[in-house]
């Protein structure tokens, strides 16, 4: 099969051989995998990442429920938003049939523990044309549901997540900073849930106009008009909730220079970096600081339903289809943000 490589932090295109699925799993064909962010990120400061997850674990008792940590100097293929069709059953799967569209939490399980798709040496991700999934967590797409917006599941489950951990609540408002992928599913399921007014914050157009589209009160460029300073403008009375959604060192010090007595701050952007900031912010203003990661498997399904449904139009924030040959170029692509939103992984497409 066809697949994107990545090995030493470096992006290639190779054939690499098909993949078998064992009990209990699935083989699928990609049908439409998102380029996420935090593979963009990966590539750039993966090392970094790395060492400090080694630092944290170093010396301790591994845990046998941790997902299994790839091997950055071994062949890895990323992609975890994808939508797939089964093409063979493994032994033993009685719940999914051949032809079945389906989505999953990009996560395998075997004998030998758990595995993140994406991010394994062992199963590759969305940027091939195959890919192994667990039977029992594979979830059947609405019938007349497109692959590409299927795709979107797992991103919007993100915002589902950040907005679900922020215990915002009616009456309560939010700002947004940063309108990438993660952004724009924060603002969506703020709309989904009546909260408002909300207000986004970035220094695209284009984002700035997705998020208009998604549901935001609000637009802001931040070099133009501070984020806060519209909100004081339409609000400035109710209990506000800050999402920093860039994932830069230093957004969560401006969030917390910005914010509000007893404001919430929910950091869901991907910062793989080193960071500082000055607790006193926090402290002389009684702020809450609430880190995200992922989604719940209810959460998950949810997020499927409410595209499915037509609770959200997530069609706007496609911008772009490559094949499997064309990842490398799409992550630089992506680099700017008055071009493309999210490219989708189309493999066969050109």
């Amino acid at each position: 099969m066809r697949a994107a490589v990545m090995r030493d932090w470096q992006l290639r295109v190779d054939d690499l051989p098909d993949p078998t699925p064992g009990p209990g799993q699935v083989l699928t064909k990609v049908l439409a995998c998102g380029i996420c962010g935090s593979d963009l990120h990966m590539l750039v400061h993966g090392e970094e990442s790395r060492k400090l997850s080694e630092e944290l674990t170093g010396g301790a008792e591994p845990d046998p429920m941790a997902p299994k940590m790839f091997d950055p100097h071994q062949d890895t293929v990323m992609g975890h938003e994808f939508c797939c069709e089964v093409v063979e059953l493994g032994p033993g799967c009685e719940n999914l049939k051949v032809g079945d569209v389906v989505v999953s939490m990009p996560v395998n399980f075997d004998a030998t523990g758990l595995h993140p798709l994406g991010y394994s040496n062992v199963y590759n991700g969305g940027y091939a044309e195959l890919m192994v999934l667990n039977e029992l967590l594979g979830i059947k797409v609405p019938t007349g549901l497109p692959a590409n917006l299927a795709a979107l599941t797992e991103p919007l489950a993100v915002g589902v997540h950040a907005v679900v951990k922020s215990r915002i609540a009616g009456g309560e408002s939010a700002i947004v900073l940063g309108c990438g992928p993660v952004g724009l599913a924060c603002i969506a399921e703020l709309r989904m849930r009546g909260i408002g007014p909300i207000v986004a914050a970035d220094f695209s157009p284009k984002r700035r106009q997705l998020a208009e589209q998604l549901g935001a009160d609000v637009v802001v460029d931040p070099r133009e008009t501070p984020a806060i300073d519209a909100w004081r403008k339409i609000d400035g009375m109710r209990q506000l909730v800050i999402f920093e959604a860039v994932g830069v060192p230093g957004m969560i010090e401006q969030a917390m220079r910005m914010a509000p007595k007893d404001a919430r701050i929910l950091v869901v952007g991907a910062c793989m970096q080193e960071d500082r900031i000055h607790p006193m912010l926090g402290i002389g203003r009684e702020l809450n600081l609430q880190f995200v990661l992922g989604y719940a498997p209810d959460e998950f399904a949810g997020a499927l339903t409410a595209i499915a449904d037509g609770k959200v139009d997530l069609a706007p924030w496609l911008t772009g289809t490559v094949d499997v040959d064309g990842v490398p170029q799409a992550f630089t692509d992506l680099g700017n943000p008055e071009a493309h939103a999210k490219i989708l992984v189309v493999p066969g497409s050109s």
